[in-house]
């Protein structure tokens, strides 16, 4: 089997589009067709199913893409073993990073990292966590750098916890309520969320693996928050609650501002976790044990 062309068809399973995957793979839309059509007169079946907005893979073209994505994986990780062997230092790795954070970690190892794999290339992608998880499942991604509730570590992944952090309420010094919390950069006090039900909340968007802690954090409270304004940023977060914009819940690891914002811990003690994904019996190669060892001593 051609393992450019099974490559090809792992594509277009992934974008469910010729045009997508032809763009994904720098190959013309109609050079891209013709090999799906040739390859399916020559299995003398279909692998996809035409419909008018999507392809989806036909009963032929899953075992097609199961048996297809197993073969890139194991040349991946063939190729990966023997430069280990030969200790060339050459490759790439693919890396998930989340959206803020991730990058800023990536900055500060990427030097020494470079240093003693000089020959590696790098190909990190900002991702949400749950396309981070996606995309390690369908070996597009060799490590993820991602944030996770027990709820979101998917089978078929292994990963390599980092430290846990837990969340904070933050409401302005202006609020009335904040008399109650300590003096900046002093130990928090202990709120409860109750207390804010009638208050405007800034909350990261909803479908966010943090999303996935707080709203169960509402629903406990017995209320459903009035909400401002969704964001995929943290730092955004802080900024509109340091403008007296509203309240917010936010990882503590972002709790920068404390002159303008007061921070609350909640006695449900709501966390989660920084950990390194992979997927389950990959090789990982010495750069990508390598990376994941810079992660572990950047966080700790």
């Amino acid at each position: 089997m051609d393992l450019r062309l099974i490559e090809y068809i792992v594509k277009i399973a992934d974008e469910k589009s010729i045009t997508k995957a032809a763009a994904q793979l720098y190959i013309s839309q109609s050079g891209l067709n013709q090999q799906l059509l040739k390859l399916e007169k020559e299995l003398g079946v279909p692998l996809f199913h035409r419909g008018r907005y999507e392809l989806r893979p036909t009963q032929a073209g899953q075992i097609y893409i199961t048996y297809g994505r197993r073969m890139l994986e194991e040349k991946r990780e063939a190729y990966a073993r023997i430069q280990d062997i030969a200790a060339n230092s050459s490759g790439t790795l693919r890396i998930g990073l989340t959206p803020e954070r991730g990058t800023t970690m990536l900055i500060h190892i990427y030097a020494d990292f470079h240093r003693e794999f000089p020959g590696v290339t790098i190909e990190p992608e900002e991702i949400h966590v749950k396309k981070q998880l996606t995309m390690l499942m369908q070996d597009e991604l060799d490590i993820g750098f991602v944030t996770l509730t027990g709820r979101d570590k998917l089978p078929g992944l292994a990963f390599v916890p980092i430290k846990t952090e837990p969340i904070l309420l933050g409401i302005p010094r202006s609020h009335p309520l904040a008399a109650h919390a300590n003096a900046p950069y002093a130990p928090y006090a202990q709120t409860d969320l109750s207390l804010f039900a009638k208050e405007t909340f800034i909350l990261m968007f909803k479908g966010s693996t943090l999303r996935g802690v707080l709203d169960p954090l509402f629903a406990e409270a017995g209320f459903v928050p009035k909400i401002l304004f969704e964001t995929a940023s943290n730092r955004t977060l802080y900024t509109m609650a340091q403008k007296a914009m509203g309240c917010i819940l936010i990882p503590e690891t972002y709790a920068l501002e404390q002159e303008s914002i007061a921070y609350f811990t909640l006695p449900q003690n709501p966390i989660w976790e920084l950990a390194i994904a992979y997927r389950s019996g990959h090789y990982l190669s010495k750069p990508a044990q390598a990376f994941i060892r810079f992660a572990v001593e950047y966080w700790n």
